[in-house]
């Protein structure tokens, strides 16, 4: 995520975009759709979450489908928490254009990282 223009990031998104960001207590989960939604979580994620990519990822296709398999290091600004997150990005893609991601991520890791009271 982190730095991004946002004009030419969402002329490669559908209008209709759907994002599932799983999880609970960490400040990227929820479902994300269309432009507007989309545009709001990166921004928060470029200010809230730092990530770093140690190595690239992995690109799966077939049809319209493309799995992204990657590993994102860094740590939640807010509580200077470190984390590690192995994770796969499942994305559709419809007349050209990504309509659909579905993160799997490791929620206990982000979350530890988001709570002030958790152990590192």
């Amino acid at each position: 995520m982190g730095s991004y223009n946002e004009h030419d990031l969402l002329a490669l998104a559908a209008e209709d975009i759907e994002w599932i960001i799983p999880g609970e207590g960490w400040p990227l989960a929820g479902t994300h759709r269309g432009h507007a939604e989309l545009a709001a979580v990166l921004k928060k994620a470029s200010k809230e979450v730092e990530m770093k990519y140690p190595k690239p990822p992995e690109f799966v296709a077939q049809g319209d489908r493309v799995m992204v398999v990657g590993v994102a290091t860094g740590k939640i600004y807010a509580t200077n928490k470190p984390y590690k997150d192995e994770w796969v990005f499942d994305i559709t893609v419809r007349d050209g254009k990504v309509a659909h991601i579905q993160e799997y991520i490791d929620t206990q890791a982000l979350a530890r990282a988001s709570q002030t009271d958790a152990k590192t």
